[in-house]
């Protein structure tokens, strides 16, 4: 009788097996349409090898991203996530940047995030900060059971609104070893206060939800959501110098990509939302691996990295770079916003990113 309940247990457990091996193999499945040839807005390097990957965050989005490694790379290899900026692709500036690591000798992945470019999600072109945080935790999870990622190598860079994503990651999972936020907004600050505090008031944010809420309301009654539209286009000769930063790269054959919301319709008018309530960096004091941000001195958006900075250390700065601890603020000296997007001006600080990964990732 043993022997006959022994038998059952063991044919239990290897169906148990089985079944798992299944749900496993059916998870692995993409359900993404990828496009397979180059279609980046940057050239192919030859130093690297390429190919897309998937994997799903922890809300069961199914994230796409390419992967860049180095050329004739053996065994266990410190790796980098990369995303950003808010509302481009990874064919943009984020899959740049992990060419250039690749490069450099890490294992790199860029990354579409959930509900944009390749990558999954419904309804399109919406935003969280929580999600977003996440699907830089996903990428950790896969880089960290790769065959060729030593995972307690890895770490991270955010450009533009995923900079404050990617420094909200390293204060959540420790996992990160080191962090990189280039050219950096806090999007919850600048949903909260407007450009240069120019919406800093509780009555202005009150009527930014009621908006909100009525924009919910059409949007149901029609079934669809309404798009807030892209960088502006034609581009109006009193615009803004960072209008015009942006148009420069989003808008022309520089950096337009026909996936990216910047370059073409933009987020949901709703997609934002949940920033207006989400303070995105509200733990980055307790972030203990090492932190670099970058920004051009003649960036706009400077203030965002400047005020990171002192969310972390302390310690008030305006234009100047600064090292405290392990974080550092690094000022470009003449850059622009957008020169932190590409190479069109030789602004990218690869050097120092290198050094600082090849430092922290050891």
């Amino acid at each position: 009788m043993k022997k006959v309940i022994f038998a059952v247990a063991i044919m239990g457990l290897a169906l148990m097996a089985c079944n798992l091996n299944k749900q496993n193999e059916e998870n692995m499945k993409t359900t993404l349409q990828l496009t397979q040839e180059w279609d980046k807005t940057f050239p192919k390097s030859d130093k690297v090898d390429h190919k897309k990957v998937t994997f799903k965050n922890r809300y069961g989005i199914e994230l796409a991203a390419d992967m860049y490694t180095p050329k004739g790379a053996e065994g266990k290899l410190p790796a980098i996530a990369v995303s950003g900026p808010f509302g481009a692709v990874k064919e943009q500036s984020s899959g740049l940047y992990a060419q250039h690591m690749a490069e450099r000798g890490f294992i790199a992945i860029a990354f579409d995030p959930s509900f944009t470019g390749e990558s999954g999600g419904e309804p399109r072109r919406m935003a969280s900060p929580d999600i977003n945080t996440e699907d830089f935790l996903a990428a950790v999870d896969f880089l960290s059971v790769q065959d060729n990622v030593d995972p307690e190598r890895i770490g991270i860079i955010g450009i533009c609104g995923f900079g404050g994503m990617a420094v909200n990651a390293a204060a959540l999972d420790p996992r990160i070893k080191a962090t990189v936020a280039s050219t950096m907004y806090d999007m919850t600050k600048v949903n909260v206060e407007g450009y240069f505090k120019s919406e800093d008031s509780k009555e202005q944010r009150i009527e930014k939800r009621k908006a909100l809420a009525a924009q919910r309301t059409q949007d149901y009654k029609s079934g669809t959501y309404k798009r807030a539209g892209g960088v502006i286009d034609p581009l109006p000769e009193d615009a803004p110098f960072f209008v015009k930063d942006y148009y420069d790269y989003y808008k022309t054959p520089r950096g337009y990509h026909e996936r990216s919301g910047n370059s073409t319709d933009g987020w949901n008018v709703t997609g934002c939302q949940s920033f207006l309530n989400q303070p995105l960096l509200a733990w980055a004091h307790e972030i203990e691996a090492p932190v670099l941000l970058i920004h051009g001195e003649k960036a706009h958006s400077r203030y965002f990295s400047e005020y990171a900075f002192e969310k972390m250390t302390g310690v008030h700065v305006e234009g100047v770079s600064k090292t405290v601890g392990n974080k550092e603020l690094m000022i470009i000296p003449g850059a622009v916003h957008t020169d932190l997007y590409d190479d069109k001006n030789g602004k990218i600080p690869y050097d120092k990113m290198e050094a600082f990964f090849k430092a922290n990732l050891k």
